[in-house]
């Protein structure tokens, strides 16, 4: 599997040395394209093939089934999952609290290795799975490149955090005492993941969860279960024990419900909008019959981001950063720019800019790698365009606005950009998930901020400025959970930009930091009398 190979890294204490990010692909170098394209080839011979749930290590299949699509073809069956419904909750439950017994005393070390070995196998396999988002998910190279990378940065960081975690000493020791703090595993958990990273936001809240000597049912979303097939069955290969992690796609309503509802589920760790997330919130304050405990919610609920553009910025970078973060990825990312909010002295004059940077985004299939494809599903699609009917009512559209239909069948929606839309209205406030950007305008720094501010929302934001004096305004005033100065404010990396917001966006959860992993453990303080 030589063509298959990701960037040289060195292996010499690639796990004993400091955490360091997975490096991307240059597809610049044809050798590096020519490889891609031989891992498409690969993975779309594997198309359509059937999966099943998998309990305590059993394959299980059910009547009904989920058919994922690929959205740039949605003729094109991706893969056939089983439907998990409420007759599979007892038995995920039964063997993820069997495994707990045994899991949850196994060393730190060598749940660790766990994780060690899934990066080994993962970094010699990288564009494969990088292939199965291009057809499952939609993503070009770049964008599949970096959700493998940041799966990838998950198993190195997580490992290292919990080696770290298992040495924390106590600030004090008492004359004649031994103290000491132990961060022990919670129970039994429910991982409730999103399709727009469904790997790494997948991968990384299972690690985390694992990691620290808890067990998981797995309930991806139903866009996107392939990914997550596979990355299970890299688990069970790279020696995970039975029942730590059992694989359980199914719909939200009935399964979802019920595992969040289960008086042994210990925590739940979701990704995904903010009405789902309030109610998986409201249903784990619940106390069910039998439980004894208060569960733990790990909650992150997207956002409504905003980049400010001050007068005196570079308005070629802004432009540029506005850009990238608005529509990578079709716009389907909780980070992305979804408001511009730009000073009235630039505004005529970013707008003309953004508006040809904007029209240069070419659309296309993915397994071309267009800067921009398809987005996830026909109904968010009809959402997305709905909105943009929305935003020519309240602004001025600048371009786009239209679904791409000389594209074929698949969920093509132009790069949309609408301007002069006012502050409070249904574009500046409402989560889109989808390639439009509304453009705000401000009369200066300070009505900027409190645009910004004015949402129920908190997770990323950026602002281009000069000026060192507004730079220190942003940080002390800008209420985001992830904010960014003059630059984009998507690509959070692991280790440099724990990532978590305020407000709706969730409980700031901060992934790929260092306190991530006290989410998912609970500490045991022993104080003991020596001598």
């Amino acid at each position: 599997m030589a063509t298959l190979e990701a960037p040289v890294r060195p292996r010499s204490g690639l796990h004993t040395g400091p955490f360091t990010t997975e490096p991307f692909f240059d597809f610049r170098n044809e050798e590096n394209a020519r490889r891609m394209r031989a891992a498409i080839a690969k993975v779309r011979g594997q198309l359509g093939r059937e999966y099943d749930l998998i309990l305590g290590g059993k394959r299980v299949k059910t009547a009904d089934k989920i058919k994922s699509l690929n959205p740039a073809s949605p003729s094109e069956v991706v893969g056939i999952h089983q439907k998990a419904g409420k007759d599979q909750v007892e038995p995920a439950m039964s063997a993820a609290l069997k495994a707990f017994e045994s899991w949850s005393r196994t060393s730190v070390e060598e749940r660790a290795s766990l994780l060690f070995h899934v990066a080994d196998l993962l970094r010699q396999r990288k564009m494969e799975f990088m292939a199965w988002l291009v057809f499952e998910v939609s993503k070009n190279w770049g964008e599949a490149d970096a959700d493998i990378s940041e799966t990838l940065d998950f198993c190195e960081f997580y490992a290292r955090e919990a080696l770290r975690l298992a040495n924390a000493k106590t600030p004090v020791q008492l004359p004649g005492e031994r103290d000491s703090l132990l961060y022990i595993p919670l129970g039994v958990g429910a991982v409730i993941p999103p399709w727009n990273f469904p790997c790494a936001i997948m991968a990384g809240m299972t690690l985390a969860s694992i990691v620290s000597g808890n067990t998981v049912i797995l309930k991806p979303s139903s866009d996107s279960p392939t990914i997550a097939a596979k990355f299970v069955e890299l688990l069970e290969e790279c020696g995970m024990p039975e029942g730590v992690v059992n694989f359980c796609p199914g719909a939200g309503a009935s399964f979802g419900d019920a595992v969040v509802a289960h008086p042994k589920t210990r925590f739940i760790a979701f990704t995904g909008s903010r009405e789902v997330g309030l109610h998986i919130n409201k249903a784990a304050a619940e106390q069910a019959p039998g439980q004894i405990w208060i569960k733990r919610t790990i909650l992150e609920m997207g956002g409504k981001d905003a980049i400010v553009v001050d007068a005196d910025a570079d308005i070629a970078a802004a432009v540029e950063g506005v850009a990238q973060s608005a529509f990578g990825f079709q716009g389907q990312k909780c980070s992305a720019c979804s408001r511009a909010i730009i000073d009235e002295r630039i505004y005529d004059k970013f707008l003309e800019q953004l508006k040809a940077r904007v029209e240069k985004i070419k659309v296309g299939d993915p397994a071309e790698n267009a800067p921009m494809a398809a987005v996830i599903n026909e109904g968010a699609m009809k959402t997305i365009l709905d909105y943009i009917e929305q935003g020519k009512k309240d602004g001025r559209l600048i371009t786009g606005g239209e679904r791409m239909k000389e594209l074929g069948e698949g969920y093509f929606v132009q790069p949309t950009v609408i301007a002069d839309i006012p502050p409070k209205s249904k574009l500046e406030q409402e989560e889109i998930f989808g390639p439009v950007l509304a453009v705000i305008k401000a009369r200066g720094f300070d009505h900027a901020l409190q645009i910004a501010n004015d949402t129920e929302f908190g997770l990323t934001g950026a602002v281009y400025t000069n000026s060192r004096d507004k730079i220190e305004r942003a940080i002390a005033e800008f209420h985001v959970g992830n904010l960014y100065i003059n630059r984009k404010c998507t690509g959070a990396m692991v280790g440099a930009h724990p990532f978590g917001g305020f407000n709706m966006s969730g409980t700031d959860s901060k992934s790929g930091g260092p306190d991530y992993l006290c989410l998912f453990t609970q500490a045991k303080s022993v104080g003991e009398k020596i001598g």
